[in-house]
C-alpha cells in the first residue's frame, strides 16, 4: 500500500471528534424512509495536507491562511477541500451498512468549512426500492452543517443513490 494511502486509512479510522454516529429511529431496526444518520467531525491541518498529497489540489485557499483571507475572501482562513468534507457521506453510510455501494452523488457547496471547524454530517433516507437481486436502492438526502457557536449553517447539500446489501442497521456498541 502506498504511504499516503496508509495515512488516509489511518485518518478515516481515527476521527478527531470521537462521537458515534446516531440514528433517530429506534435501534436495532431496519432502515426506513425518513430515518437519519449523523456524525460530527473536525478536519485537522495534517488531514488537509494529506488530501493535498493524494488529490494534487494545491489551491492556496486550502494551504495559506493569508491567501485564503485576502484573495479567497474566507474570513477565517484556510478552508477544507469540499470533496474531502463530502467524503463523510459515503463513510457514514458504509459504517452502518457494510458492503454499501455508492452509485451517485450530487453536491452543492453552500458555505466553507474551515480547518479545525466542527461539522455535522447527516444523511436521511428519502426513498427505498427493493431490487430483484435482494439488494436495495436507497436515495439519501446528504447535508453537512457547520456551527460550533450553536448556530447551524448549511455547508453542503446534495443527494446520494446507494445500493445496500441489506436494510439491517449495523450498530456500534
Amino acid at each position: 500500500m502506498w504511504p499516503f494511502m496508509r495515512q488516509l486509512v489511518a485518518m478515516a479510522a481515527t476521527p478527531l471528534v470521537r462521537s458515534k454516529s446516531k440514528m433517530t429511529a429506534a435501534v436495532p431496526s431496519l432502515l426506513k424512509v425518513s430515518d437519519t444518520l449523523h456524525n460530527r467531525r473536525r478536519f485537522t491541518e495534517g488531514e488537509v495536507a494529506a488530501y493535498v498529497g493524494v488529490s494534487g489540489d494545491r489551491n492556496p485557499v486550502h494551504m495559506d491562511d493569508a491567501f485564503a483571507r485576502d484573495v479567497g475572501g474566507f474570513e477565517h482562513g484556510r478552508v477544507v477541500h469540499g470533496m474531502l468534507v463530502a467524503s463523510l457521506f459515503p463513510a457514514l453510510i458504509a459504517a452502518h451498512f457494510p458492503g454499501a455501494v455508492y452509485a451517485r452523488q450530487t453536491l452543492k457547496f453552500v458555505a466553507p468549512v474551515y480547518v479545525g471547524e466542527e461539522v455535522l454530517v447527516e444523511v436521511e433516507a428519502l426513498t427505498i426500492r427493493a431490487t430483484t437481486t435482494t439488494k436495495y436502492i436507497v436515495r439519501f438526502a446528504t447535508k453537512c452543517f457547520t456551527g460550533g457557536d450553536g448556530v447551524s449553517s448549511l455547508a453542503i447539500d446534495g443527494e446520494a443513490m446507494v445500493v445496500l446489501p441489506s436494510l439491517h442497521l449495523k450498530v456500534d456498541n
